[in-house]
């Protein structure tokens, strides 16, 4: 089909999300939907599902989706306030278009602001980010950052790079930031400030 004028070819991108319930609920980086006409969904078991925006965040870069499902695996809450320096975690998602991805590294700092939600949400933007040396490349954006007890301690959302891939640090979303954004979500459709 020729490029004539007024054509926009489709465009696709891909992410990653942490189930949150059973029933289908599933977190996600704001800048992974925030421009999306439609969501899909493939889980691990290659199960298809067109997914519900429910609310975004630009401030915190947070999503919430939702696909009709039942009985889904989902990941419980760590708490990230205990989460320690030098302490092993794990990154899940996938990256680069690959399959299920999972790296370890350390984290390396706790609570560091770098400036990148200023861009899309103003004065409103809000960072603490865990950093870790854990790999984390595109397409790892809103996936999960576990502790060695396998519990959600954070969500990938952004990387320290010269050339847009990996190049020694992570930066993820706290979760008990994240619990807060996502149960207002939820129950309001919007973060209540």
């Amino acid at each position: 089909f020729g490029g004539g004028r007024g054509y926009v070819p489709e465009q696709r991108a891909s992410g990653s999300g942490v189930i949150i319930s059973a029933d289908g609920f599933i977190v996600t980086n704001n800048h992974v939907v925030a421009n999306a006409d439609e969501v899909a969904v493939t889980l691990s078991n290659k199960k298809n599902y067109t997914a519900k925006v429910i609310g975004r965040d630009p401030a915190y870069d947070l999503a919430v989706i939702k696909i009709e499902a039942a009985g889904l695996p989902y990941l419980l809450y760590g708490n990230s306030d205990d989460v320690k320096i030098g302490e092993w975690v794990l990154a899940i998602g996938y990256p680069l278009n690959l399959e299920t991805t999972v790296t370890a590294g350390i984290v390396s700092a706790k609570a560091r602001t770098l400036g990148l939600n200023k861009q899309k949400a103003g004065a409103s933007a809000v960072e603490s980010y865990i950093q870790t040396d854990a790999a984390v490349n595109q397409g790892n954006s809103g996936g999960a950052l576990i502790n060695t007890e396998g519990k959600l301690i954070g969500i990938n959302s952004a990387i320290a790079s010269p050339t847009g891939f990996y190049s020694g640090y992570s930066y993820a979303i706290p979760v008990n930031i994240t619990k807060k954004v996502v149960d207002d979500i939820i129950k309001f459709g919007t973060v209540q400030r």
